[in-house]
């Protein structure tokens, strides 16, 4: 995209989530981060930063690892991450039990044993 028409683009967001969208186009890690707040606290304009993110991108893969306990889930997500980080891919890992009965979505534990990715 043009550098035009990104700003005229960002216009109808607030100075703040412009420059979160700014940020997090150009690959800002702490704009991730800040972009997930937003969101999850459901902050003013947080819709319209969602819209612009999904229809421009930047782009992203998503993959699912499921199985029963002890399939060995973690060790293969270990193993792909791995090979990713090897060819120099960003990666971001979201450990989660869809199933749990209390939140349909609870942080799992495992994100403790990944620390070396």
């Amino acid at each position: 995209m043009i550098g035009d028409e990104m700003s005229l683009e960002a216009e109808s967001l607030s100075p703040a989530l412009s420059s979160v969208l700014e940020r997090f186009r150009d690959g800002e890690v702490p704009a991730l981060a800040r972009a997930i707040s937003i969101v999850e606290d459901e902050r003013d304009g947080f819709e319209e930063l969602l819209h612009r993110i999904l229809t421009v991108g930047p782009s992203a893969c998503r993959v699912g690892f499921t199985g029963p306990p002890g399939a060995g889930k973690s060790t293969l997500l270990a193993g792909a991450s791995a090979s990713y980080r090897a060819d120099n891919e960003h990666i971001g890992v979201i450990p989660v039990d869809p199933t749990s009965p209390y939140s349909g979505g609870a942080l799992l534990g495992d994100r403790i044993r990944m620390n070396n990715l």
